[in-house]
């Protein structure tokens, strides 16, 4: 699948217009979309990033990453999924990042996700849905998901969030109302964000391939 995600990366540049600040999202297709943008770094007047990870990798390329607060709301948005339903709907946070992933998404006024063809579903949670976490609240968290929606959450050891956080992925669901479920796990104590974007979707989503499908 790796052809398959450079390709919907390099499609994701059809919507990069010249002096853009463009939201910069995590994962091995964004990476992609990164060095896209590294061949000519001039075209955009900089990139808010989702990640150290990705800051990193921007600024190898000469880009200046921006402060959210500094720029205010975002034309555009790049970033992958682990998971992507038919309504554009989204699983996001295999990498730990989708806190800063959802504010970003908040922040823009398009939104494009960028999949190779194994990530699409027709209904999602195949994938563990993450759910990040304050540390202290980890088993308080667990047992209300276990409670509210019969998933088995697993703590993704070793792993911290860029914000000093931990990861609980939930096995096991199959989300068939994911603003509902959405909603539900942010309302419980303790946790920061739930990587379901459903009542913040994707705007268009890019399917990466030899001739790229684009929904």
């Amino acid at each position: 699948m790796t052809e398959a995600k450079r390709l919907a990366a390099e499609k994701a540049m059809d919507y990069v217009e010249d002096g853009m600040i463009v939201g910069v999202g995590t994962g091995s297709t964004v990476a992609y979309f990164i060095d896209a943008l590294g061949r000519e770094p001039d075209r955009i007047k900089g990139a808010v990033s989702s990640s150290e990870q990705s800051t990193e990798r921007l600024r190898k390329f000469g880009i200046e990453v921006l402060d959210l607060n500094a720029t205010g709301p975002l034309s555009l948005y790049v970033d992958g999924a682990d998971e992507c339903d038919t309504a554009k709907r989204l699983i996001k946070g295999g990498g730990a990042a989708l806190t800063r992933e959802k504010i970003i998404a908040q922040a823009s006024q398009r939104f494009v996700c960028i999949i190779d063809p194994s990530k699409q579903v027709d209904v999602l949670g195949r994938f563990p849905l993450p759910v990040e976490v304050i540390p202290m609240a980890r088993s308080l968290v667990a047992r209300e998901i276990v409670a509210a929606t019969g998933g088995q959450p697993v703590w993704r050891e070793g792993v911290v969030t860029d914000n000093g956080n931990w990861i609980l992925d939930i096995q096991g669901l199959r989300i068939t109302d994911p603003v509902a479920m959405e909603t539900a796990i942010n309302q419980m104590p303790g946790v920061v964000s739930v990587g379901l974007f459903a009542r913040r979707a994707a705007d268009i989503v890019i399917v990466g391939g030899e001739t790229p499908r684009v929904f």
